[in-house]
């Protein structure tokens, strides 16, 4: 007990930021969880949804390298709270739109760019500061209380926003959401201080060439950079299931809203379990390995249990196989990232990351959307009831969805198999 005290004092700061930011994330989550629901209702497409999410993604793929550059010059805790205060005026302008009756799905796109953009600003200040404010011996549990929060959000984000959004409706989760903020704003704003890191770099350089550092960092080292990539290809996966789930969750007779929210809650289960696990792991003799082995769990599992299960059970079976070891894999991540990137460059760094790592996001919402309403519905509905595919993937709206889960199956193996291998990877255990 003395030591867990000591090691509570040691993260105060980080804990408070912590705490309050998941606080913030839960009102944010509950708002884009309603916002998913009302549009999909709007519209019935699944690319009308999942551009929500490349609108919020694209300004990480234009500007994340020299949003980097300016977070490494700009004071953190300034950045932060600017970047949070515009966030919640665009909320405040979704709530004004619902509540005059005016809002449309492209009021969201704009919205979500907006959000998006203060994100990327957002982002690499938040990466910098928690190294500024957290202990080097400590750089472990990051990635496992991230995860901790995140679980939290996904358990409660589906049961409080469904319960909230059928009770009193979509302008109170909205003001949830900004109460949520202005909690976070103020601990931010009177408690939490964020000293500068030594050697960190204020005015002199260009903007051109400040960019240019994190890209330069990476050249020089290939195993941090062939990371990247490798979680782009599983991001590209991932964001095309992001864009099916909802699709199929809210077209199937056997779905429906509570069984999409009741698998997103088993995921959130899922990862606060994880987070747990992995905050009293111990670090593997290979982080490497370590990482391809979660991702290959989790490639090998949900997508294929989304694909061919038909009921609630066994889809809540593949959220819990899919993202049980997430958790440990953002552990030893996150730790590579933090003891091999120079701390006065984290900034630039982890900027450029956001473009290496995050571009396929946006990319990857886009083409599961089109390739839902666009291919694989049109096809299922070609498909004899007697057929084999109907047979695996049902028949009517939503099959198509489960034909794309099927085919996403297979290539997240295809990704974890390909940089199995990766040399420059590999050296990173040395």
């Amino acid at each position: 007990m003395k030591a867990f005290f000591t090691t509570v004092r040691e993260m105060r700061s980080y804990l408070l930021l912590w705490f309050t930011q998941m606080i913030s994330g839960l009102g944010s989550a509950m708002t884009a969880y309603a916002l998913v629901i009302w549009s999909y209702t709007q519209k019935g497409s699944a690319l009308m949804t999942a551009l929500l999410m490349v609108c919020s993604y694209a300004p990480y793929v234009l500007f994340s390298v020299f949003a980097g550059a300016l977070s490494d010059r700009w004071d953190k805790k300034k950045t932060l709270l600017v970047a949070d205060a515009v966030a919640a005026c665009s909320t405040l302008t979704v709530f004004l739109l619902l509540k005059s009756n005016q809002l449309q799905v492209w009021h969201l796109y704009i919205v979500n760019l907006v959000s998006g953009l203060m994100n990327t600003v957002q982002q690499p200040a938040s990466e910098v500061a928690t190294t500024a404010i957290l202990p080097r011996k400590h750089f472990q549990r990051v990635g496992s209380l991230r995860y901790l929060s995140s679980s939290l959000t996904s358990i409660l984000t589906p049961i409080i926003a469904t319960a909230v959004l059928g009770l009193w409706g979509m302008d109170v989760v909205i003001a949830i959401d900004l109460l949520s903020f202005v909690i976070a704003f103020v601990v931010l704003l009177f408690f939490i201080p964020i000293p500068s890191l030594s050697g960190e770099d204020k005015h002199r350089e260009s903007l051109l060439k400040s960019a240019g550092e994190g890209l330069g960092w990476l050249r020089k080292n290939p195993g941090i950079l062939h990371l990247m990539l490798f979680l782009a290809a599983i991001n590209l996966v991932a964001s095309m299931f992001n864009a099916t789930f909802p699709a199929m969750m809210l077209s199937l007779p056997q779905a429906g809203e509570k069984a999409m929210g009741l698998v997103n809650a088993v995921t959130g289960i899922t990862t606060l379990l994880g987070s747990l696990a992995a905050s009293f792991l111990k670090a593997p003799k290979s982080r490497v390995r370590a990482i391809w082995l979660c991702l290959m769990l989790s490639m090998c599992t949900e997508n294929l249990f989304l694909s061919l299960g038909k009921s609630v059970p066994v889809w809540c079976i593949g959220a819990f196989l899919g993202w049980i070891a997430i958790p440990w894999m953002s552990t030893n991540l996150d730790a590579i990232f933090r003891l091999t990137i120079p701390a006065e460059i984290q900034g630039r760094v982890f900027a450029a990351r956001n473009s290496f790592q995050f571009f396929t996001i946006p990319l990857g919402y886009f083409l599961g959307g089109i390739l839902v309403d666009q291919l694989f519905e049109p096809l299922m509905s070609l498909a004899s009831p007697d057929s084999l595919p109907a047979k695996l993937f049902g028949t009517g709206k939503g099959s198509g969805a489960a034909l794309c889960f099927g085919v996403l199956w297979l290539l997240g193996i295809g990704v974890c198999l390909f940089f199995k291998g990766d040399r420059s990877i590999k050296k990173l255990e040395e």
